[in-house]
């Protein structure tokens, strides 16, 4: 659990709550389900209108990525990198083909596997750094399905607000009409400014956060197992490892 996010969240929506009720209003004017309707309904559908399906289904599913991160360790890695190096250094590369099937990670496995069937290393690393750029380019059309709901939310709630002056012009001779057509309009462009600034556009920072730490690790295993390939010694695998710790 990714608890600074929880406490973020938390922290921005008390914040504003909390700011309404010190002004001398109530929690209740705020919660409009009309505003909410609209706004959340428009840039849900704006969001499905610019996206492919697979693209839109793939950031949606990203979003747990905002309190439950995809596992990256760089030390694990690094240990186990250098483990293999040190056993291809005994007893030849073959000896990590029964090490294959106890990789977790498909990508990693991948590697290796590679590495075992004896792929020359340049075009090891030109084989996997592929799969790198389309799976981080990928990944990246995800996230930025959040960045664009932080766009379009705002021009929603003020949609929504106009809709709500709208009512309110067409009931100007019933003055019990037109305090809800006010609450509307200018809740619905809170929801809007708020939706984008405390939630959209974040959770894409956080998606493309984790997905240059993903990005980094993979990255790292290609220069391990390129090592492996080239027979360096394996303190140098390791040390050539460690210094993507310091930009990750």
């Amino acid at each position: 659990m990714d608890k600074i996010s929880l406490v973020g969240l938390t922290l921005g929506i008390a914040a504003i709550l909390v700011g309404q009720v010190l002004e001398g209003g109530h929690v209740a004017s705020l919660i409009q389900p009309t505003a909410f309707l609209i706004v959340a309904g428009g840039t849900l559908g704006a969001v499905m209108l610019q996206s492919p399906l697979r693209v839109f289904v793939s950031g949606m599913r990203m979003a747990k990525w905002v309190f439950v991160p995809p596992a990256v360790n760089h030390a694990e890695l690094i240990e186990a990198t250098t483990g293999w190096s040190q056993l291809a250094r005994k007893e030849g590369l073959l000896a990590l083909e029964a090490r294959v099937a106890n990789v977790p990670d498909p990508f990693m496995r991948r590697g290796v596997q590679l590495l075992v069937d004896g792929v020359e290393p340049e075009r090891l690393r030109e084989v996997l750094e592929v799969e790198i750029d389309a799976s981080e380019a990928q990944m990246k059309l995800g996230a930025k399905i959040w960045e664009a709901a932080g766009g379009y939310a705002p021009t929603i709630g003020i949609l929504g607000a106009v809709m709500g002056l709208i009512h309110v012009m067409e009931n100007l001779s019933d003055p019990s009409r037109l305090g809800a057509g006010i609450a509307v309009a200018f809740v619905a462009t809170i929801y809007g400014v708020g939706f984008a600034n405390l939630i959209f556009l974040p959770i894409s920072k956080k998606l493309m956060a984790h997905i240059g730490s993903i990005t980094s690790q993979r990255e790292m295993l290609v220069d391990g197992l390129v090592g492996i390939a080239n027979g360096d010694n394996p303190r140098i695998i390791e040390s050539r490892m460690r210094g993507y710790m310091a930009t990750a």
